[in-house]
């Protein structure tokens, strides 16, 4: 274990350490609010906890699977992150104590708090499917949901001699839900238009889901997407093993009658796997204990406040927030929780209300983005005076050049977004209307 960046306040115990705010998670979540909450506050005492020394920008391993990007530009130090002031404590996080206001680290750190903020991300079941932890990287089968495998997916692509391309959706929650999309599309490009086996090759999208997008508007799109480009989709199909020995997918798929088993040859297949929230997060008191969002952080879907420990917040993955789990949900989230955690520091009322805002980037092509902006109520909410449901050149450029800069000169820094001008010009024009 090492502790980096700035001098750390000890007590008698030298296992133990004490910090005004704990920020688990060192992520794009973990990040950002450290930021927001320096910029706000200069002299608070904040340390994040942060195994990895790389900080990856993992919106752009779509690029990368789809041969855009190389690796290589999606990651950079860990320590170039982390905002000047914050000491960074590089352990895991094994177990949460909020009774004691602790956290407890694999190195036997126990790190002391008043405010504790849980970001640490989402946790990959790979397991969960039978045979895909042996399978995956080699005979096709592979994931842009890690940075290991996503260069073999464009790799697999090039390669791609015609046949059965799959591209799989889970029914569990996961972070960027457009993208097993996304990379659908690319493949279908390539193998179209680059590659010449379209012809002699059939892409299936087999989703555990009963639609192609959450939000009415986007999903209608999206339809129109597939019937174009003549993919085959296959609704409420749960991907559960994979036979790479024969070149099989095995699904439960969902019926008037039940559940049936149904295999499907692939001879290339790309896999969102499940996801839940980290395990320390699921065994921990802090989870939601029953229902549909059991395991997640229990927070206020409005002010980030966990709903039983008030001097803890959580945002970004791991949190029980009804929306999509991307980087610009944490764009919208960082700031609301920002206030309401420096409004609980001074006795004052929580005024900061997140509206779920969120964006998934559809990329539907080489040069053509669907920019997917929505709001709780499952309601467009663009930041730009456009139709968002159009396809656009423009946000192809916006997804490529764009927000990797805004990504890592503005929103790790804690500083906003240009582009939401339009959409608080939008609603300080409906306040004054409805006032």
């Amino acid at each position: 274990m090492t502790i980096l960046q700035a001098p750390v306040h000890t007590r008698a115990n030298s296992q133990i350490r004490y910090h005004q705010v704990v920020i688990v998670g060192g992520g794009a979540a973990g990040t950002t609010v450290a930021a927001q909450l320096l910029n706000r506050r200069k002299k608070l005492d904040i340390a994040i906890i942060e195994p990895s020394d790389k900080h990856y920008y993992q919106p752009g391993w779509t690029l990368v699977g789809g041969g855009v990007f190389k690796i290589e530009q999606t990651v950079q130090a860990e320590i170039d992150c982390i905002p000047r002031g914050v000491t960074w404590i590089k352990d895991y996080v094994v177990t949460l104590d909020p009774d004691h206001n602790a956290v407890i680290t694999r190195e036997g750190l126990q790190v002391q708090y008043e405010y504790l903020v849980l970001c640490p991300g989402i946790q990959i079941d790979w397991r969960l499917i039978k045979g895909l932890k042996e399978a995956i990287g080699k005979g096709g089968v592979t994931s842009n949901y890690s940075k290991d495998y996503a260069p073999y997916t464009w790799e697999t692509i090039q390669t791609f001699k015609g046949g059965t391309a799959i591209f799989t959706y889970p029914a569990t929650p996961i972070k960027c839900g457009g993208a097993p999309q996304k990379i659908m599309y690319l493949a279908d490009d390539v193998f179209k238009c680059k590659s010449g086996v379209g012809v002699q090759t059939t892409v299936l999208f087999c989703t555990a889901g009963a639609k192609m997008f959450g939000v009415p508007e986007y999903s209608a799109m999206l339809e129109q997407v597939v019937d174009r480009r003549r993919i085959d989709v296959r609704f409420k199909h749960n991907l559960k093993e994979i036979k790479a020995d024969t070149q099989e997918a095995v699904f439960d798929v969902t019926t008037d009658e039940g559940i049936e088993e149904v295999s499907i040859h692939y001879d290339m297949i790309h896999v969102a796997p499940p996801m839940s929230a980290p395990d320390f997060i699921k065994e921990s008191p802090l989870a939601v204990q029953a229902g549909p969002k059991k395991g997640w952080v229990d927070v206020d879907q409005d002010t980030l406040r966990h709903n039983r420990y008030p001097n803890v917040f959580s945002l970004g993955d791991a949190s029980s927030l009804p929306t999509s789990k991307t980087a610009a949900a944490v764009r919208g989230q960082a700031p609301v929780m920002a206030e309401n955690l420096l409004a609980v520091m001074s006795s004052n009322a929580l005024t900061g209300k997140y509206d779920g805002y969120t964006c998934c980037p559809l990329v539907t092509g080489y040069n053509s983005v669907i920019m997917a902006e929505f709001n709780y109520n499952n309601q467009p909410d663009p930041s730009f005076p456009l139709d968002p449901t159009k396809e656009r050149y423009s946000m192809w450029l916006a997804k490529l050049y764009v927000l990797p800069w805004l990504y890592w000169n503005r929103m790790l820094k804690g500083k906003p977004f240009e582009a939401s001008f339009f959409r608080r010009f939008k609603r300080d024009k409906k306040q004054r209307s409805s006032g």
